[in-house]
């Protein structure tokens, strides 16, 4: 007479695809938003080494011209505020005006691309890496990428089996819309019970905690804090830049009056 399954052997008996009549994939605890959002962040931290080396030379020198452009930028505002304090105009009106300088004009062109070429070179080559990486991982023996690894999660399809190349591959593209959605598409993954991101959803897969342990292991939590340390010391930076700039431009306008 045989043994009923414990739940480590259920759990393993469904990941490797073999579930037999009665054993169902729902027996698995699915991964939570903060789960989800690790998993992808560790990922990306892998990624990134490659990602500079591919993106930094074009990356320094957008960066080079967005300088350059900011430079223009700040010798031609003295002019036009000095301008402004001369000849006093309604808030549109001087927009205009600004507008259609011709220094203001080039250099803001200027900028806009360099910042375009900032942001969407790594954006795309980073679309190009973790198409591969993700692709990769989660069709192979681990069902899950190295992040996910870490965190005990594993990809499968609803029905409980491993998913090919081409199943991991249209997860993958079926993510695009959940990041076009401004993540409004992985958000979803926070709604219970299922705990479905959008691209789950159009795929036909799910993210399953390998051993239903539920929670954050105390490193995850040090790992959410130091990147909330980061994009705050990120945007303190950003904010003392700008402030500079305007600073300079308004210390040029008084020296010309």
């Amino acid at each position: 007479m045989q043994t009923p399954a414990t739940d480590r052997e259920r759990a393993a008996i469904i990941l490797a695809g073999l579930a037999p009549e009665g054993v169902q994939p729902a027996a698995l605890q699915p991964a939570s938003l903060k789960e989800r959002y690790v998993a992808w962040s560790l990922d990306a931290a892998c990624l990134s080494p490659l990602l500079f080396l591919l993106a930094n030379s074009r990356v320094q020198h957008a960066m080079g011209s967005a300088s350059a452009a900011i430079d223009s930028l700040q010798q031609a505002l003295p002019r036009l505020m000095e301008g402004m304090l001369a000849n006093p105009q309604p808030t549109m009106q001087m927009a205009q005006a600004w507008l259609a300088d011709p220094l203001m004009d080039d250099a803001v062109g200027r900028l806009q691309s360099a910042v375009s070429d900032v942001l969407l070179t790594p954006v795309i080559l980073y679309a190009l890496l973790a198409l591969v990486w993700s692709v990769g991982f989660e069709s192979s023996r681990w069902q899950a990428t190295p992040g996910k690894r870490a965190l005990g999660l594993v990809v499968m399809s609803v029905d409980g089996k491993k998913l090919t190349t081409g199943h991991a591959l249209q997860r993958y593209l079926a993510s695009s819309l959940s990041w076009l959605s401004l993540n409004f598409g992985h958000a979803m993954a926070a709604l219970p019970p299922r705990h479905l991101a959008l691209h789950d959803r159009i795929s036909g897969t799910r993210i399953v905690r390998e051993h239903g342990d539920a929670g954050l292991p105390a490193w995850a939590w040090g790992w959410l804090i130091l990147q909330g340390a980061a994009a705050l010391a990120a945007f303190l930076w950003l904010f003392i830049q700008l402030q500079a700039t305007m600073n300079t431009a308004m210390q040029q306008m008084m020296g010309g009056l």
